[in-house]
This record gives structure tokens, C-alpha cells and sequence, in this order.
């Protein structure tokens, strides 16, 4: 048995591009920055962030290209799909996206506010 799930929390780093494919089908690809907050060796808080390409289709991706913009927080959930392709020169090259399946859109503000300020995730920072 193989599970592929990923959950994702960030905000967008560019503007949702949408397009068609042949059959019609609209796909819209975004990026995603989602930030890790964490205390190093020394006890000083560090961040790392992670940019995640993203791909939704059908009537997500058209919603999210109509209400989503750069800099938009968003709560994804979703797959990991390896792209291989053969450029014009012969190299091999592959791309690890996430495939949403559901996207919610989010209040603007701080993703991950409670986490910023070093609670527990679920927990609020005055809990």
C-alpha cells in the first residue's frame, strides 16, 4: 500500500497563470512559498522556506485563477506527480509538482501566525 497526500499552508510567489489544453480543460499553475519556523543549536529562531510548483485543474483551477493572486494565503491538499520530459537536445529533466485537489482560499494575513510566534501548531500563542 502506497499513500501520496501532501497538506500545504504558504502564500503565492507570482500570479496564477491559467491555461487550456487541447481538449479544453483549463490548468492552472501556481507557486507557493510555505515557511518552517524552527529554534537551531544555539536556541535562535530560524526560518527556512520551501517553493513548491503547483498545478490544479478543471473548475479548481479556474476558480483559483479568477480569486488568487500573488501574495494570496492558501491551504492546499493534494498529490505528488513526477513530470518527465526530453528537451530539444536530448536531456532528460524532470519536475516534482503538487497536484491540488482541494484549495482553500484563505484570510490575507500571516500564514501560520500561532507558529510565528513559537506555540505548537493548533495552539494559539496567548493558549
Amino acid at each position: 500500500m502506497a499513500i501520496n497526500r501532501v497538506i500545504l499552508m504558504g502564500h503565492l510567489t507570482r500570479e496564477p497563470a491559467l491555461r487550456r489544453v487541447p481538449s479544453g480543460t483549463a490548468v492552472c499553475t501556481l507557486g507557493l512559498a510555505v515557511n518552517r519556523r524552527y529554534r537551531n543549536g544555539e536556541g535562535a529562531w530560524e526560518q527556512e522556506t520551501t517553493f513548491v510548483d503547483v498545478v490544479a485543474w478543471g473548475r479548481q483551477a479556474e476558480v483559483s485563477a479568477e480569486r488568487l493572486a500573488k501574495g494570496s494565503p492558501i491551504l492546499l491538499e493534494g498529490r505528488l506527480h513526477l513530470d518527465r520530459w526530453e528537451t530539444e537536445e536530448g536531456q532528460k529533466r524532470s519536475r516534482l509538482r503538487v497536484v491540488a485537489e482541494m484549495i482553500r482560499f484563505l484570510p490575507k494575513g500571516p500564514v501560520g501566525a500561532a507558529e510565528e510566534e513559537g506555540a505548537p501548531a493548533g495552539e494559539s500563542p496567548g493558549s
